[in-house]
């Protein structure tokens, strides 16, 4: 990747890991109070809610939101933009029937009864995040990620501020945390819809045709009659435990699995998200040209160096971490960490890089991937509930993740055109400058040092190596949001 595009690039990326961040950083402050104002059942709600609508939501746009970044004319992307828009509001209206007469029967079998009261904020929850999600991809494809930025930070200051105010006012439920999330997200919706009107209504206007919507139908047929099935079927297989969890176990489990499982995604929604939406974008680009390996193998570097370190440290420090910053109450999530951490260390680098499947056009091959992860997770977390043990369902779901995300990763990145032996360098590179950090933290878990001491150690060594990070490698360092 020339020197010109590389700095493009990240120069994009840090437009959205800076809002990103800002956003994060609300909820991680936020966060030790929140798990002292609300119990592990209510966060176990909260996270049952929105498995519910994440399955939904993925297929509220039938997937043409992807082909929105493809054409090569304004015009087309405008008509599927408006394409998404219709099939949203078609997909949500659905939701309406299949909740009244099945809404029911679905909470039984996920155990979790009290949920009911709140089963009338899925439709409007799925239309706006659909809206958002069309919206999102647009914005992508105009590349003014400085806006996506705003919508972030503003969704993250409404939801989590609505949340304490509930707390501390004395509405410490599931309810409250749920009609939070909606707030957040009906705000920030209306934020970006705002600023692309603002800048893009000319194009909108003069752009969309019911022509055009209909050659964008059979044209990309392929996203909703394949890709559609194979994403349906990845976010089945994501939001698998914490149905299972909660059929097996208790909302209680499903409410420490859903903050320790938060804490892991840390390092992808601050850089990992913000890398794969940029990355979509440029090897669109580079595919055309011919260079898509060389980006290809720069990011993967750039996803290690940065995101390894981190889910590293939870792996060996988990318990101690959240005992300290979420309360004692809170260890067995860091449990769950620690057993989740190394799969976790490859989806990060697998989650950006899977855009290659849609850029090449060979949407088959992320329908078998998500058809092993599932069924390889079900049975996973399936055995652990007939042996009664989270610890067994967890250790199998994150052995099956390592297994299947390993083995795609690799074909993704080889499918790009990366020869076997730079894939091996890049690991070793990113793997060897962690050591001295590991070694030192492993010391201090061997020498049964307090947990206060083992979490500011983990944070100094931390910023110590991404100092050295910036130090040693400007052009990873460009990917910071500090």
């Amino acid at each position: 990747m020339p020197a010109s595009e590389n700095h493009s690039f990240a120069k994009d990326v840090l437009k959205l890991v800076t809002g990103t961040t800002f956003a994060q950083i609300i909820t991680v402050l936020a966060s030790p109070f929140l798990t002292r104002l609300y119990g592990p059942e209510a966060f176990g709600f909260l996270a049952i809610f929105i498995s519910i609508t994440s399955i939904i939501g993925v297929i509220a746009c039938l997937r043409y939101e992807l082909a929105i970044m493809l054409p090569e004319d304004d015009h087309e992307a405008v008509s599927m933009l408006g394409l998404c828009i219709l099939c949203v509001a078609m997909v949500s209206g659905l939701t309406v029937p299949l909740l009244y007469f099945g809404g029911d029967a679905i909470l039984s079998l996920l155990n979790a009864p009290n949920l009911a009261p709140y089963l009338i904020l899925i439709p409007p929850f799925v239309l706006i995040n659909g809206v958002f999600l069309a919206l999102n991809y647009w914005n992508s494809r105009t590349k003014h990620f400085g806006r996506l930025s705003v919508a972030r930070v503003t969704k993250s200051i409404t939801s989590t501020g609505t949340q304490l105010g509930a707390g501390f006012a004395g509405f410490a439920t599931g309810g409250s945390l749920i009609g939070a999330s909606l707030v957040g997200s009906s705000v920030s919706t209306a934020v970006l819809g705002g600023q692309i009107w603002r800048d893009d209504h000319s194009l909108l206007r003069k752009g969309t045709s019911w022509k055009g919507m209909m050659t964008g139908l059979k044209r990309y047929k392929e996203f909703p009659l394949v890709d559609s099935w194979s994403a349906l079927l990845n976010t089945v297989s994501w939001q698998l435990p914490a149905f299972l969890l909660a059929a097996f176990f208790s909302p209680v489990t499903v409410g420490f699995y859903s903050l320790g499982f938060m804490v892991l995604q840390l390092p992808m929604n601050l850089i990992g998200g913000a890398i794969g939406q940029v990355f979509f974008q440029q090897a669109s680009v580079e595919h055309r040209t011919g260079d898509l390996a060389m980006l290809v193998e720069k990011i993967s570097e750039v996803l290690l160096k940065i995101g390894l370190l981190p889910i590293l440290i939870l792996a060996i420090a988990g318990p101690d971490i959240f005992s300290v910053v979420f309360g004692d109450e809170w260890s067995e999530a860091g449990l769950y960490a620690q057993i989740l951490s190394f799969w976790t260390i490859i989806w990060f680098l697998y989650s950006p890089l899977s855009k290659i499947y849609i850029v090449l056009e060979k949407q088959r091959y992320g329908l078998i991937f998500n058809g092993m992860n599932i069924i390889t997770r079900f049975l996973s977390l399936v055995l652990g509930g007939i042996a009664g043990s989270v610890v067994i369902a967890l250790g199998l779901f994150s052995l099956s993740g390592i297994l299947v995300y390993g083995t795609f990763c690799f074909i993704l990145i080889r499918m790009a055109g990366v020869p076997r032996t730079n894939i091996i360098r890049v690991i070793a590179r990113s793997c060897v400058i962690t050591i001295p950090a590991i070694i030192i933290l492993i010391s201090a878990k061997i020498a049964a040092l307090d947990s206060f001491f083992i979490f500011i150690l983990s944070c100094g060594l931390m910023i110590g190596y991404y100092l050295y990070m910036i130090k040693k490698d400007p052009g990873i360092g460009a990917f910071l949001p500090f």
